[in-house]
């Protein structure tokens, strides 16, 4: 995660920069243009916190024949682009350039239609995740990817991110979730793919859009597939005297062929500070805590409860509780939903890391991580989208501690690399951006990165959207030994840090 720098600063840009603004004025209202340091501060950074960029101008646009009109003067310009959406992302994907206009979809904040005979709802990108939702729970319906910051980030930030959920086991990440979407490229090209039907022809389109972070166009409208409400929910809560304990019991519930709407695991420093956070009645004697929801027909889910009750037991739990209400299963959930802000009562700052592996390695991992912890003297806190393998352990550090974020980081990276030996992959939804970059040869060779890369050429020729984020730009990898060519000693030298 060190060694890295961001693109070069053009210099010509930054002295056109009075004429670029005055044109991007011409473009949309001019109060649409923030320039000035107090406006644009509030875009220099995402949810990743740890490093800060202010960006040439920030533009938000109204309608997509605006963002079609600013992407192609600025094309037609050499200006770099960079799309922003809530902000809340986690891996610096909305991080911006000093030379780069930043576009941000605040504006697209309105839900287009809502068509119940097709179960889809057409939304702008601005809209947040949890208002879809509340737009069709009158009629038993929803949307399924929740992420846990779905009250505040954004469907179009969603999209860009592949984001996914705690019911993202059963029922899906993004990709599973939209079925159309109106993009528009870097020369101004508005492009429609996809619709309200859940097979279309040619090429899927549609798939290589999703989790592309910004890379291939900007997204101005969105069509997501709404779900019925399941008949009956029940929640279970399961502690375990250990990690292993916990991760057998993920593995035997999957194994066995049960696929619950949601499972999450969290480690005891967690559990406990979760639980003083929010008082959600969890076990805090538990070494690890698992969060398990099953839906379906009431004889299917009271079927489901006693097989996983068995398989607990199985397994050593320490307590089980299945809600008796309504209230009691959504405050189960509550806590998970905010146990990354709990964390600050662990440290001053907490580093959210994001790496998927094969679950059946999970209680490896688990011990790995605590090694690690070990190694660096920084405590980690874990969360777990358990059924899908998607770990998030969460480095307590302090940013104004001499060292501790260049701890942080070697860390973070020690941990993706061994999800990689393992099996597993770098990311499971916050993306790469700029902090996994160069770990994108941990997984991949030149040739697989220069495959992506001509993709993103065919669409974007001149590089200019979102540039230096996701693909490696000081390192090559080489298949024989996979060497690293690099430079320079500082994670993004030119970015001042907090």
């Amino acid at each position: 995660m060190s060694n890295i720098a961001l693109p070069k600063v053009d210099q010509s840009i930054l002295t056109k920069k009075t004429t670029i603004i005055s044109n991007l004025k011409k473009i949309t209202n001019s109060e649409n243009v923030l320039s000035e340091d107090d406006e644009i501060k509030a875009y220099e950074t995402d949810a990743l916190l740890a490093y800060k960029q202010k960006p040439l101008a920030v533009v938000l646009p109204e309608n997509t024949l605006e963002v079609s009109k600013i992407l192609k003067y600025c094309n037609e310009n050499k200006i770099k682009v960079i799309p922003r959406g809530a902000g809340t992302g986690l891996s610096g994907g909305a991080l911006p350039l000093q030379d780069g206009v930043l576009i941000s979809l605040g504006k697209f904040n309105k839900i287009l239609e809502i068509d119940f005979d097709n179960n889809c709802v057409v939304t702008q990108p601005g809209v947040t995740n949890l208002s879809i939702t509340h737009s069709v729970q009158h009629k038993d319906l929803y949307y399924a990817p929740d992420p846990s910051s779905q009250i505040v980030c954004s469907i179009g930030g969603n999209v860009a991110e592949n984001s996914g959920g705690v019911h993202s086991l059963k029922y899906g990440t993004t990709s599973n979730n939209i079925l159309g979407v109106e993009i528009v490229l870097m020369d101004g090209t508005i492009c429609k793919v996809g619709g309200k039907t859940f097979d279309s022809e040619g090429y899927d389109i549609l798939g290589l859009i999703s989790g592309s972070e910004g890379l291939l166009g900007v997204i101005t409208e969105i069509t997501v597939k709404i779900l019925r409400k399941a008949q009956t929910v029940r929640t279970a809560l399961i502690g375990f005297p250990s990690v292993e304990d916990g991760g057998n019991f993920v593995s035997d519930v999957i194994s066995n062929g049960i696929i619950p709407a949601g499972m999450e695991m969290m480690d005891k420093a967690l559990t406990e500070a979760t639980d003083n956070y929010c008082k959600a009645g969890y076990p805090r004697d538990a070494e690890s805590m698992l969060i398990v929801e099953l839906d379906g027909t009431k004889s299917e889910v009271d079927e489901l409860i006693l097989k996983v009750s068995d398989l607990a037991k199985k397994n050593n739990s320490s307590s089980l509780r299945i809600n008796k209400s309504e209230e009691e299963r959504f405050k189960f959930w509550a806590g998970r939903k905010a146990a990354f802000p709990a964390c600050a009562a662990l440290a001053p700052d907490y580093y959210c890391m994001d790496g998927t592996i094969p679950k059946r390695k999970l209680s490896e991992v688990l011990i790995e991580i605590d090694r690690l912890s070990k190694k660096y003297n920084l405590p980690v806190a874990n969360a777990f989208h358990a059924g899908d393998g998607n770990l998030h352990p969460l480095i307590m550090y302090d940013a104004n501690k001499e060292g501790d974020l260049r701890k942080t980081e070697e860390f973070g990276a020690e941990i993706l690399k061994y999800c990689v030996k393992v099996g597993g992959v770098l990311t499971g939804e916050h993306g790469v951006g700029v902090e996994k970059r160069e770990l994108m040869c941990e997984m991949f060779n030149d040739e697989d990165i220069q495959q992506q890369i001509r993709i993103k050429k065919s669409l974007d020729n001149n590089n200019l959207l979102n540039p230096g984020k996701v693909y490696p730009i000081l390192r090559t990898c080489v298949e024989e030994g996979r060497a690293h060519v690099h430079g320079g000693e500082e994670k993004f030298p030119d970015i001042p840090r907090f």
